[in-house]
């Protein structure tokens, strides 16, 4: 046993650097999805699927080719790494969507968290890309890129909705980072460039009516589609004050949603995706 104030000090010294090297080497989710779609036979499946790590799909039956995205470590902190590479090959039609909305918890040191999406759709081929929200937390530290890149006569429907924090909860964002990116080609020219990011007091820079007045949750939608001119007048009918719809091209077709809370974005969001997809969305949101 060690009497002295000197080894007393060594042993409050090495606890303090065993404290730092373990918050240094605290595990850390990593996860990798690969899915590919072929037609055959008329009929759009699996080509090739490759998942590692925290990331799984799910395949329910129905029409087209759909996947379900897991993310088995229940959400993203600083540190964390996820990838997911999808490809709609030639005439074959591929639906992705999440099980659940993901989230973005509070971090710890300096390395945000990280989720790299890679999405490619062939020629005359059709994506669905159709996550849930994105739940931020206080003190998150996330970093997500989209990057899409489309052959000339491929379709699109993306949606990208954004909730910071649960209003139901009480919760509010007074410090934390959030960058967001998305970039879309079409025969490598960019037909859609996006960003957000926010750093610090959040809810206080979406409380200026200059940004957000106030609300809570965001929508991007995006439909790359021959008859995207076609669908505007009846999607515009259907929005409320606080959502937008323009064209980008006769073929591009853009929408912007704006509530005070997750439930009112998905009030007008769900049927809006289901008008513009032709079908319900998948089982996953209504869960």
């Amino acid at each position: 046993m060690l009497k002295s104030s000197l080894g007393g000090k060594k042993i409050t010294q090495q606890s303090a650097h065993l404290a730092a090297a373990d918050q240094s080497i605290q595990p850390r989710a990593i996860g990798r999805l690969k899915i590919t779609s072929k037609a055959r036979d008329g009929l759009s499946v699996i080509d090739t699927l490759h998942q590692s790590g925290a990331l799984r799909a799910l395949f329910p039956t129905g029409n087209g080719m759909s996947a379900t995205i897991i993310n088995t470590a229940g959400g993203i902190t600083g540190g964390d790494r996820l990838d997911v590479a999808a490809t709609a090959g030639a005439n074959s039609h591929l639906t992705l969507t999440t099980q659940a909305a993901e989230r973005a918890y509070r971090a710890t040191g300096t390395s945000p968290g990280r989720l790299s999406t890679t999405l490619k759709v062939g020629a005359n081929a059709t994506l669905h890309w159709l996550p849930q929200e994105l739940i931020l937390f206080d003190g998150a530290h996330f970093d997500r890129r989209l990057r899409i890149d489309l052959e000339q006569d491929a379709s699109l429907l993306m949606v990208e909705p954004i909730v910071f924090g649960r209003t139901a909860m009480g919760e509010t964002l007074k410090s934390m980072q959030f960058l967001d990116q998305i970039y879309i080609r079409r025969d490598g020219a960019p037909i859609y460039i996006d960003g957000l990011s926010l750093k610090g007091d959040v809810s206080a820079q979406l409380a200026q009516p200059s940004m957000a007045a106030k609300a809570a949750a965001i929508a991007s939608v995006l439909l790359v589609r021959s008859d995207a001119e076609a669908m505007l007048p009846k999607i515009r009918a259907m929005l409320p004050q606080t959502a937008g719809a323009s064209l980008l091209a006769p073929d591009i077709l853009s929408v912007r949603f704006v509530a005070i809370d997750s439930f009112l974005l998905r009030k007008h969001l769900i049927p809006t995706l289901d008008i513009l997809r032709g079908a319900p969305l998948p089982p996953s949101w209504r869960l």
